[in-house]
């Protein structure tokens, strides 16, 4: 890969690291002004019906598993950018060979090339029949 492509890829993944920063710190907020509002006159067993506290639950819970899946989401671009450094990136890890500019620009995280990650989930797909 030239030092144009990785130019190009380096700045898009800054890009969607700058993204998935934004997204964690709203996440973040919006469970902070959550547990904020909740006073002492919530937490009475009378405040609110149950079906209510199962939706504030489940919005909790939804919302930590974003914030947990964008926290790894930051992993792998973080990792990606380290490759991008290291003269690694667009370098399948599975067979050596280029991963292709196409599927790049689709994941940039990927450190498959689209054969190798087909012969992957094919296994994975046959071996879950």
């Amino acid at each position: 890969m030239n030092e144009d492509d990785l130019k190009y890829f380096q700045n898009m993944l800054e890009e969607k690291r700058t993204l998935a920063n934004a997204d964690l710190e709203e996440l973040e907020r919006v469970s902070r002004s959550e547990d904020a509002q909740e006073s002492p006159e919530d937490r009475s067993a009378y405040s609110l019906h149950m079906a209510d506290r199962g939706t504030d639950a489940m919005e909790r819970e939804k919302n930590m598993l974003l914030a947990q899946r964008e926290g790894s989401y930051l992993d792998y671009v973080d990792e990606a950018l380290q490759r991008v450094e290291d003269g690694t990136f667009g370098i399948c890890r599975a067979c050596g060979g280029d991963i292709g500019r196409l599927r790049l620009e689709a994941v940039p995280t990927t450190t498959w090339c689209i054969d190798c990650k087909s012969k992957v989930k094919s296994k994975e797909d046959g071996s879950a029949q």
